[in-house]
């Protein structure tokens, strides 16, 4: 087999990257979709092809020789977009940590580089694979020169011979068929009027321009007129498309050989683009030494590892266990670092062994006074889990010194995962041993592998963890996020900790009957949805239900699936039909009752801790970008407020014998927030006057007085107030009200003149933010928001609706954190039995022994409103009931 050379239009394959691929950005903003496009390119033909010969071609910048030949070649080009430019550097740093030969000359284009080197290969016998989708490279087709299109959507190859099939002409008589054509994209003119198909057919029956002219007589008609009063233009077009092959590439084909790739720099390159899939191609980054971690199989070299820790300032601790549910999990083994690359695994639970293990009651009484000592602060990734594992075990882990998830969390709210992998790779360069490494297949658990295949998985998570937090603590500083750290989310993780382990009562007995009487609601949804289709179908199957709605009722057409294979079903679009039709309303009927059934009434009584005989949700800190918790298995943030069903599921969480559910909600919270920021007259005035605030707006927006508000007007209001707050705009405003988009545009525009400081407030917060590239909350919390300045339309206006937004809902979230601190602190200051079990958004719950319900009311009710000082009252309403529904 001969030399093959792969020759690269790079220039194609960035232009079709960044505009085939949506908005992509790190997390500084910077746009990375075209050199996530190449890059992917170039990842593909490297694997499959391992190519020993190759060369990527560029287009060089400013005019060439075709521009002498035609002064309005490319005259239609734009100029280079902004987000494209800016990504032309880093692409170049990727080719060369990715050592591939690039071929790139002044007053050339890569097509005339790739034509040339297509001449120089074929004359030293190389075999040459053009690599690009464009048509302007089937003139080079022929006898050892092919195209290969590695699009991942439709890959595919040509040939000479597989070219003449498709077409009818051999390659190299597509040049004469490109001067009829012409290209729209470069500005070359050709014959107007006469397209590919037609070219195509011309070239055919006559092989070249000259003949075809020659022979004009033969074409009949209008073409005849046209190819005559154009022939200039043919020729000069078919000249501007012939690639020049001839030109000086400054290097030999002999020397276009890729080099070995450099890994440290790729590995760089992408964790700052954040090119999560590439730096898995990489392989592990083991940057740090595990030779310095230690098995503890024994008293001796337990009692030995206390004395070493005796002088120690701080302590990471990590647990291996036997489930993600620190309420169920077991303690498998413990791990402790003290000092950088120094680690202690003791194990305690583990089902295969080759020698010895600690027992927990011997370890944790060994343990027991470090670990619950004051004078040694405690460190962790997600170190909530380990404290109620081992709380639960007979140690109450404290104090809590640092929690590395929590202080990523804060530093970058908007990326998704602050996992410890993740992290190490972030600051540290270093891939971690994965769990998969450790237990492989098997599906039993941690405990079944061996003490000796634990130790260094185990004493590298609490190493990372202590690493992490030195590395994070300057970057908190530097951000000014350290307070906010420091003062509110280091010490939530105790009171959340304390919430998940006091857990909610369930009435059982209320679930199964709610269960049985869903199901005949089902079932009786699911007839009318039949009667009123007319048939049976699957009413769970999107495809029949789209055929259903589209086909055969002829109902407005909404959007396609993200596929583009099917109708879309989704919420959206049924809401929109349910106004034209009985049938999509009785769908998204047929979907709450059957959401509702399956995820809470039917799968709460599951959830139940054997032990404790209630469940336990886990409530997560470093989730949402704008600060809020939320809560997981089950969640509790997304049961219905407002609905029948939603009253019921709520009733079956109850108090235990002789408490009380007691309810304490932020009254219209994130509006006061907003009259706080705006310092506007009108609203501040309203929440200072005890006014109510929708009737209040409606007043104002429709010019009346408040006696004279409907009902009507106030929803509308209260939708607009609301609305403003999350960015809404005349378009939504009128889709949620049901009303037209000019009636939307004046409501909002009646707001804004009444309320002119929130107007001013929203204008100065974007310009502040596109300034810095964030916002942040009263309490200093801060989100970064790049995309306030990209080129992007649809990613800038959801960042502007996020600046507006995220300093009010952050400082609401700021605010219930304080207040969770603040009463908790208090109660256990005034010895009340009083336990708080629950946080929902604005809403704390708690259950309450009935003889302190009167006590723990004020208590909360002061607490919670003196959190913070606004321009205008925090109010919260408390009520008490048998159940969760009686609270609210």
């Amino acid at each position: 087999m001969g030399k093959k050379i792969y020759l690269v239009d790079a220039s194609t394959f960035i232009h079709r990257s960044f505009h085939a691929i949506p908005h992509l950005s790190n997390k500084s903003g910077q746009p990375t979709n075209a050199v996530y496009g190449l890059t992917a390119t170039l990842h593909k033909l490297i694997r499959e092809k391992k190519p020993e010969y190759i060369a990527l071609a560029f287009d060089a910048r400013g005019r060439n020789f075709r521009h002498e030949m035609y002064s309005d070649y490319k005259a239609n080009r734009p100029p280079m977009p902004p987000d494209l430019a800016a990504q032309q550097e880093p692409i170049r740093r990727v080719v060369a940590a990715l050592r591939l030969p690039t071929l790139e000359r002044e007053g050339l284009e890569a097509d005339d580089l790739i034509a040339t080197a297509v001449a120089r290969a074929r004359e030293k016998g190389f075999e040459v694979v053009i690599v690009s989708g464009d048509k302007d490279f089937y003139q080079l087709l022929g006898e050892g020169v092919s195209m290969y299109d590695p699009n991942p959507k439709k890959e595919k190859s040509f040939t000479g011979a597989s070219f003449q099939e498709a077409f009818g002409l051999p390659p190299e008589s597509f040049l004469e068929a490109q001067g009829l054509m012409g290209d729209s994209t470069d500005n070359i003119p050709g014959v107007p009027g006469v397209g590919e198909k037609t070219a195509v057919k011309l070239i055919s029956q006559f092989g070249d321009l000259e003949t075809l002219y020659a022979g004009l007589d033969q074409v009949a008609g209008k073409l005849r007129e046209k190819l005559a009063e154009n022939r200039d233009s043919a020729f000069l077009s078919r000249d501007l498309a012939r690639l020049k092959n001839d030109a000086d590439l400054g290097v030999d084909i002999e020397d276009l050989k890729p080099g070995q790739p450099d890994p440290e720099e790729l590995r760089a390159l992408y964790q700052e683009m954040e090119f999560i899939r590439f730096l898995d191609d990489l392989g592990p980054s083991r940057t740090m030494s595990r030779d310095d971690y230690h098995l503890v199989r024994t008293s001796e070299e337990l009692e030995a590892l206390l004395r070493e820790m005796a002088g120690a300032e701080r302590l990471s601790v990590d647990l291996e266990t036997t489930s993600i549910d620190p309420m169920r999990a077991a303690v498998v083994g413990i791990s402790l670092c003290f000092q950088p690359h120094r680690a202690f695994y003791l194990p305690v639970g583990h089902q295969t062994l080759s020698g010895g293990q600690l027992e927990w009651p011997v370890v944790r009484n060994h343990l027991k006074p470090l670990l619950e000592s004051g004078e040694l602060p405690k460190v962790g990734q997600n170190i909530k889990y380990d404290l109620i594992v081992l709380r639960r075990h007979g140690i109450d882990l404290k104090p809590i010194g640092d929690d590395s998830m929590v202080m990523s969390y804060l530093l970058d709210p908007g990326t998704g995962g602050h996992n410890l992998e993740r992290l190490s790779r972030s600051y540290l360069n270093h891939d971690p041993i994965t769990y998969e490494e450790v237990v492989g297949d098997k599906k039993a658990g941690f405990d079944q592998v061996s003490p000796e295949a634990a130790c260094e998985y185990a004493c590298e998570d609490a190493d990372l963890a202590l690493m992490l937090a030195e590395a994070l603590r300057p970057k908190l500083e530097e951000a000014g996020l350290a307070g906010l750290y420091d003062d509110l989310e280091l010490p939530l993780i105790g009171v959340l900790a304390e919430m998940e382990m006091n857990g909610v009562g369930l009435d059982l007995e209320l679930l199964n009957d709610l269960s049985k009487e869903l199901a005949l609601r089902i079932a009786q949804s699911e007839e009318k949805v039949y009667r009123l289709a007319g048939h049976e179908f699957n009413v769970n199957s999107p495809k029949q239900l789209g055929q259903v709605l589209f086909e055969e009722l002829n109902l407005p057409q909404g959007k396609k699936t993200k596929k583009k294979s099917g109708y879309s079903t989704d919420v959206e679009v049924l809401t929109d039909l349910a106004a034209v039709h009985e049938l999509p309303a009785e769908i998204l009927n047929y979907r709450t009752l059957n959401k509702l059934k399956s995820t809470y009434v039917d799968a709460l009584p599951a959830l139940i801790n054997p032990e404790t005989g209630r469940v336990h949700t886990s409530f997560n800190q470093a989730v949402t970008a704008t600060g809020r918790l939320s809560s997981s298995d089950p969640n509790f943030q997304n049961i219905p407020v407002r609905t029948e069903e939603g009253r019921r599921i709520r009733q079956a969480f109850v108090a235990g014998p002789g408490r009380l559910i007691l309810s304490a909600d932020y009254s219209q919270i994130e509006l006061r927030i907003l009259a706080h920021y705006s310092g506007d007259r009108g609203l501040q005035d309203a929440f200072i006057n005890g006014e109510d605030i929708h009737t209040r707006t409606a007043a104002e927006v429709f010019g009346l007085f408040p006696g004279m508000v409907t009902p009507e007007m106030r929803r509308e209001a209260k939708a607009i107030n609301f609305g403003i707050v999350y960015g809404l705009q005349a378009f939504g405003l009128a889709k949620q009200l049901g009303i037209e988009r000019k009636v939307a545009q004046q409501y909002i525009d009646q707001y804004f003149q009444r309320y002119s400081g929130v107007k001013t407030f929203i204008e100065e917060t974007l310009a502040e933010a596109r300034r810095t590239g964030y916002v942040t909350t009263l309490l200093g919390r801060r989100r970064a928001l790049p995309d306030l300045v990209s080129k992007n339309f649809q990613a800038r206006s959801v960042a502007e609706r996020m600046a507006v937004n995220t300093p009010i809902q952050g400082t609401a979230a700021d605010f219930i954190k304080l207040a969770m601190l603040e009463v908790s602190r208090r109660l256990k200051e005034a010895g009340l039995q009083a336990r708080m079990i629950l946080q929902v958004h604005d809403e704390l719950v708690f259950e309450v022994p009935e003889e302190e319900l009167e006590r723990t009311r004020e208590l909360v009710r002061t607490a919670m409103e003196g959190v913070f000082k606004l321009s205008v009252p925090l109010t919260v309403d408390v009520n008490q009931g048998a159940n969760w529904a009686e609270a609210h």
